[in-house]
């Protein structure tokens, strides 16, 4: 039962975060973000996101400055989930470099 409710709020989150990426960085050209996948802590306290971001070349820095700015993101997030949460999830975010890892895959596997 409680794994249900889990997979239900990743999706969630999930979506609402990658509508919140997707408007703030419609005003930077040429930068994309995407949330690839969400977990969620048993008690629906911590919410860990994996951002794939292009170009990867700009990842750390854009990493560095989403993280900077995760009081924004979270109290952005909460006025979109208020509804269907009680208890706004702390935010972690990381890269998540499996699109890069199966492109030098590839290139090896080329050779």
């Amino acid at each position: 039962m409680q794994e249900t409710r889990q997979n239900r709020v990743c999706r969630l989150l999930q979506k609402e975060l990658s509508l919140i990426f997707q408007s703030q960085t419609r005003a930077m050209h040429g930068v994309m973000v995407s949330v690839t996948r969400v977990k969620i802590s048993p008690d629906l306290g911590i919410c860990t996101a994996y951002l794939s971001i292009f170009p990867s070349e700009r990842g750390e820095e854009l990493l560095e400055n989403i993280r900077q700015n995760t009081a924004t993101i979270r109290y952005d997030l909460g006025k979109k989930v208020r509804n269907q949460l009680r208890i706004i999830p702390e935010l972690r975010f990381f890269i998540d470099d499996s699109l890069d890892y199966m492109e030098k895959i590839d290139e090896l596997l080329k050779k």
